[in-house]
């Protein structure tokens, strides 16, 4: 039995505490949880009967020895400095997206963890929407041939009383705008089908909200295999979320999965047809009770079984920085006006700086 403790207890940490203190997986419960704001960590502590507490050393300090496992939920530009303090605990690390909002700060999680010798994992719970496992399976069995194209979208609703909530929303050194937050996700899908990008360009504004990154922005991404990639993300749809998808393009089929977390297989089309296609538009047409899908059980029944088992996680460290690379070369591209090839230094990327 792995016990879990979670780390700041804001508006994700509901769906963590959800499946850990509801007991939605197997071999793993929900041993203590912690916020520097004392109502939100007493609210989840009496809500699972579990220590809660203000402080994170103090939780370390007290119940350390039931923890195995950390859950980092705090704000964006918290993950890593969080991440840090907790390492040296000697207990596997859960880090939700993004990992950090500089690539420094996620070079020294990566190395602080491997010093430790605990496992670093980087929440992309999209990877498990059941859509995208059969999209997965489909590059892995080379139906589409030569891909050539692939997109996302990112089309939500956020007021500007969701920026307002708190302080640390829309601001450059703690949280980032659509790209870095709302459409990490998808970005990083958009690699995992697409492999290594090469190159990206990147326009953004601030269309509704009065915030200091961007509401709205577009990308174009080159890939090193030759296929083309575009980015659309924006928080300014009104009045309702309407979309978020992602396509994929090959000489030998089409799939795109829309619906308004990548839910939703819409298109499934491939020119060498098999029997299973026909139920695929049936079976995969999901439709899940949040923004968040349903990944984030198979999530972290993934973390379980590679911790228990010892096995390589889908998402570690490495795996998690690809996005955060390629969503620092958007930001560098919207500051220079110009394309920027990956494998860079930032120079004028804000992410992540006072």
């Amino acid at each position: 039995m792995l016990r879990f403790a979670l780390v700041g207890c804001g508006r994700i940490a509901k769906k963590h505490a959800e499946i850990l203190g509801g007991g939605e997986i197997k071999n793993a419960i929900l041993t203590a949880v912690c916020d520097i704001i004392e109502p939100k960590a007493r609210f989840y502590g009496e809500k699972y009967n579990v220590p809660w507490f203000t402080d994170m050393h103090e939780m370390m300090e007290k119940k350390g020895r039931e923890i195995d496992v950390i859950n980092i939920l705090t704000e964006s530009g918290n993950h890593a400095a969080h991440t840090l303090s907790m390492a040296p605990y000697n207990k596997h690390l859960v880090v939700e997206k993004p990992m950090a909002l500089t690539l420094e700060d996620a070079d020294a999680m990566i190395q602080s963890c491997d010093q430790h010798k605990i496992k670093l994992f980087i929440v992309k719970q999209n990877r498990y929407n059941l859509p995208v496992v059969k999209l997965r399976q489909a590059l892995e069995d080379g139906r589409f041939g030569k891909i050539f194209l692939g997109g996302v979208r990112v089309r939500w609703c956020r007021t500007q009383e969701y920026y307002d909530q708190d302080s640390w929303r829309g601001t450059w050194n703690m949280d980032g705008g659509v790209f870095t937050n709302q459409a990490s996700h998808h970005i990083d899908l958009l690699e995992w089908m697409l492999g290594e990008p090469e190159s990206v360009f990147a326009k953004s504004i601030s269309a509704l909200a009065k915030i200091e990154t961007e509401d709205t922005g577009v990308a174009i991404v080159k890939f090193r295999n030759g296929a083309l990639g575009t980015i659309e993300a924006t928080t300014a749809a009104r009045p309702i979320d309407l979309e978020g998808s992602i396509s994929i393009l090959g000489e030998q089929g089409s799939v795109e999965i829309g619906g308004f977390a990548l839910n939703e297989m819409r298109v499934w089309n491939f020119k060498e047809k098999k029997p299973e296609d026909e139920d695929v538009l049936k079976k995969f047409f999901q439709n899940p009770p949040n923004v968040y899908g349903f990944g984030h059980i198979a999530y972290l029944n993934h973390v379980v079984k590679s911790i228990l088992s010892d096995k390589p996680a889908l998402v570690d460290g490495l795996e998690g920085r690809k996005s955060l690379e390629l969503i620092t070369a958007i930001y560098e591209s919207i500051e220079m006006e110009k394309e920027v090839s990956l494998r860079f230094k930032p120079k004028k990327c804000r992410l992540g700086r006072k």
